[in-house]
């Protein structure tokens, strides 16, 4: 078994108010003041109830779906609920032209009905224990960056195998404040997660990209699936013999609903925040980075709306992809008219005149920490090109971009096996298994036409873009031979090139050898990859590491010092993809002048936005014709049947899938996402406009009973009304 560990309390966490809904907190820390403020607002379990390690607790209940989102249990059959663009791309898998779960949903009527997804798993938290003193054993002043980090890593090595020897868990060392505090956490993996249900996108992803950070908003962003195990309860790699997992807690379903002023709980894995960064970053994201991007994202999505409103298979294709790219293109956009309605860059440098006149009051301050603001100053002049600079290449040829390219790229490691001296045959073969497989993956969802068009857009954009220093010789080619017409020289590489043929690619790899694989170095896109990629890793990435080696250590220090400066105000660790809880209250908010939205939508707004020529709004004529008639069953309340509902709750990418619960721990919505005016709550938050967007559940368990008539699946949950579980039984008694 794991190890049990000791509960300790930061003194950061008791010291003095935070703002109204502000706050991702370490459920192992909740203070005194933390559950003070939350009983005040409604709150009425104890800390126990939500972090233990000795008796189940609702940390239990909530696990890391897939690689970056949120799910939790809601049955002790292993049900899970989760948000469906958190199971987009296992529905997407599971999608073809002839059996469409994208557009007509999913829903197995038993778990012999339920699909298998391969790579797909869930992590349960069992324990998490502060290790500081550990982790930073042998760390000095004296040491360089590199040195420190070396040490650190050998410590936490040791201290991740020590906590999971002669077990089946895992575990990781996670840095806090800065790299002021570090935490052990223990967890469990499980990797046979099925498929079990999900609505149509009409409905799970209705407004689209649209309504996406929006409010009003009218999405049932929900889909479930299935935790299963072995015979032990343990995990298991996929096998029919395998059985639904039985979970230490799972939450109770609300039907009840909300109202104005209800405490609301978000438990999840928020991904990155920076709350505590100085003013130079803010003004480097709002004034370079981001507007840059934003422009090479608008020309992405204008290519992929243009082939995937041609093609209902393109569209299938590339569905995930430009919700992808959609997504952190219109939050950039919400983050810069966030902070520019905060003044956030003025309110940063009041804060440093403040902190600098505070250090120049007191001489052993000045030593410690004097130059703080200068070093700074200094590091992010030269940043802002580097972090453009390393976040452009990362759009061309990393993340959705110029695919055929990328997919050249995944070919160097494997040349660069075979080039060796003494070729390691065992390597060379698991390498060429793996591009068989990224051959499967990359093909299905690719379009040549799109990305054709796509690389041209690309490679234009960042010839008027990038700094000339950052474009090396790609262009050289380009104006020597094709006297600078990018159109002419791209139409030319698709005509050459072979990687957007997968059967010859194939072909190459069935006899794997130097003599046959080595004219791929000579490729069109194998040699563009090269330039672009030789730009990343020669040019951008050794300063860029080297500055942000410097930012650590200045953050390091500067978290330190605020502390010192602020003593009364609570400080709470930025996100890093460790489980927070953050609470608040339903609330709606007054977007701006005259404009002010009440807290919750329902099926009525749905039904306006009907619109048969557009697929995000296109609602099934089957929920058209539940609502014309009236029928929803016992999930309406004064009339109206609820989809959607504001909180306060302080939440950033990675909450997607959160369950949030009520006062008593229940279930009553799932997070999915946050309004548009308080997307900057990453950088600086706005208790007056920050508000999180959840599904209610009464929705949720509308679709799943009338929508999807799969009312067996309510058989297995718990389902409250008004009152504790123990009314409702003493009622029925």
């Amino acid at each position: 078994m794991y190890k049990i560990f000791t509960v300790c309390f930061l003194f950061v966490l008791l010291s003095g108010p935070a703002k109204a809904g502000e706050g991702m907190w370490i459920p192992l820390l909740l203070g005194e003041l933390n559950l003070v403020e939350m009983q005040e607002n409604g709150f009425e379990l104890t800390a126990e109830d939500v972090y233990s390690v000795n008796a189940a607790s609702m940390k239990d209940a909530v696990v890391v779906f897939g690689g970056g989102c949120t799910g939790s249990l809601i049955s002790g059959e292993g049900l899970l609920i989760t948000n469906h663009h958190c199971g987009y791309s296992a529905i997407q898998r599971h999608s073809s032209v002839e059996h469409d779960y994208l557009t007509d949903g999913f829903w197995a009527m038993s778990q012999e009905e339920e699909l298998p997804n391969e790579d797909l798993k869930v992590t349960f938290l069992r324990s998490m224990e502060e290790v500081t003193a550990s982790v930073l054993k042998g760390v000095t002043d004296e040491m360089t960056e590199e040195q420190r980090r070396e040490v650190i890593a050998a410590n936490s090595v040791a201290l991740m195998e020590e906590a999971v020897e002669g077990t089946h868990f895992t575990a990781r060392v996670e840095s806090f404040f800065a790299g002021n505090q570090y935490f052990l956490f223990v967890n469990e993996v499980f990797d046979d997660v099925r498929l079990v249900g999900a609505p149509p996108s009409a409905i799970g992803k209705f407004g689209g990209d649209t309504d996406n950070w929006m409010w009003p908003r009218h999405t049932g962003d929900f889909a479930l699936f299935r935790v299963y195990a072995n015979e032990e309860n343990a995990p298991s790699a996929y096998a029919e013999s395998n059985v639904p997992y039985q979970p230490r807690h799972f939450f109770p379903v609300s039907s009840e609903g909300v109202k104005e002023g209800d405490f609301t709980m978000v438990f999840g894995y928020p991904g990155s925040t920076a709350q505590y960064v100085p003013s130079w970053h803010l003004q480097m994201l709002t004034e370079t980075v981001y507007p840059q991007l934003i422009r090479l994202r608008d020309e992405k999505l204008a290519v992929m709306r243009h082939h995937i409103e041609q093609d209902r298979a393109v569209r299938i294709q590339y569905a995930a992809k430009h919700a992808s790219v959609s997504n952190s293109w219109k939050r950039w956009r919400g983050e810069i008219r966030g902070l520019e309605i905060l003044d956030a860059v003025n309110k940063k440098q009041a804060q440093e005149a403040a902190f600098l006149q505070w250090l120049e009051a007191d001489a052993e301050r000045q030593s410690a920490y004097g130059s703080l603001l200068e070093d700074y100053a200094e590091v992010y002049a030269r940043m802002e090109t580097m972090q453009l600079g390393r976040d452009y290449l990362l759009e061309l040829i990393g993340r959705t971009g110029m695919e055929t390219l990328r997919l050249a790229g995944s070919f160097s490691t494997l040349l660069n096996l075979i080039d060796a001296k003494e070729p390691d045959k065992a390597a060379i073969k698991e390498e060429r298994e793996r591009l068989l497989g990224t051959l499967d993956g990359h093909f299905k969802d690719f379009h040549q036409a799109l990305d054709e068009e796509m690389t041209k857009v690309l490679l234009t954009r960042m010839r008027k873009d990038l700094p000339q220093e950052l474009q090396s010789d790609v262009f050289v080619h380009i104006d020597k031979k094709y006297d600078g017409e990018v159109a002419a020289f791209v139409a030319e590489l698709f005509h050459e090139t072979v990687f957007t043929d997968k059967a010859a690619l194939v072909a190459l790899l069935q006899s794997v050898s130097a003599k046959k694989l080595q004219p791929l170095r000579k490729d069109p896109s194998y040699s563009l990859y090269a330039r672009l990629s030789k730009i990343y890793h020669d040019q951008i990435l050794p300063e860029y590491s080297r500055l942000s080696a410097g930012i650590d250590s200045l953050d390091r220090q500067y978290m330190r010092a605020l502390q010192a400066f602020e003593p009364e105000r609570r400080f709470y660790p930025d996100a890093n993809f460790t489980l927070r809880v953050s609470y608040g209250q339903v609330r709606g908010y007054e977007a701006r002048d005259a404009v002010e939205f009440r807290y919750y939508t329902t099926i009525d707004g749905i039904m306006e936005k009907n619109n048969p020529e557009i697929y995000d709004y296109d609602v099934p004529a089957q929920l058209q014709d539940l609502y014309a008639r009236g029928d929803f069953g016992d999930y309406a309340r004064e009339g109206y049947l609820p989809v959607c509902f504001l909180a306060s709750n302080h939440t950033t990418g990675g909450n997607s899938g959160s369950p949030v619960v009520n006062s008593r721990g229940h279930l009553i919505g799932v997070n999915f996402d946050r309004a548009w005016e308080g997307v900057m709550s990453d950088l600086m938050f706005n208790p007056e406009q920050c508000r999180n967007i959840s599904v209610d559940m009464r929705y949720v368990l509308f679709i799943i009973d009338k929508f999807a008539q799969a009312d067996y699946l309510l058989d297995e949950m718990e389902i409250v009304g008004s009152g504790t579980l123990e009314e409702k039984e003493a009622a029925l008694l």
